[in-house]
């Protein structure tokens, strides 16, 4: 129900700017303390400032990868796994988590999920049908 609050509320914001939704735009509806959206933001600037550095962090373990022998591909050096996110833990490094094999399940365990929702998001593109058919059968064999 929630959800659909939400969507709603954005979606009002959407139809204010020609069907674009833009995220200064959101801010600005929602600092009115009487919007829906107004209480899905943090307000005091102290533990904003605090969470935005967070999410820098995160951002910078994101982006740190390396480059595998002379492959031009380059995977990322940590890895956050779902069961460390629901503890609210952080990042594991990438050639550990390979090396442990509960480790590797939950990381192949998450990777499934992110396909099943790669798929959701771009099921109504046919171009990927192939793509789709090889994780149907990826799953299958997991």
């Amino acid at each position: 129900m929630k959800n659909l609050r939400i969507e709603k509320a954005l979606r009002a914001i959407a139809a204010k700017h020609h069907g674009m939704l833009l995220p200064e735009a959101v801010v600005a509806e929602a600092k009115n303390p009487k919007h829906p959206l107004h209480s899905r933001f943090t307000w005091e600037n102290t533990e904003a400032a605090h969470q935005w550095r967070l999410h820098e962090a995160r951002n910078l373990i994101r982006v740190c990868v390396e480059v595998v022998s002379n492959d031009v591909d380059a995977s990322p050096v940590f890895v956050s796994l779902s069961s460390d996110r629901s503890e609210g833990n952080g990042y594991r490094i990438t050639a550990e988590v390979m090396q442990d094999s509960d480790l590797r399940d939950q990381l192949l365990k998450d990777a499934l999920a992110d396909l099943n929702v790669f798929s959701r998001r771009y099921a109504n593109l046919k171009e990927l049908a192939e793509i789709f058919s090889a994780i149907r059968k990826v799953k299958q064999a997991a």
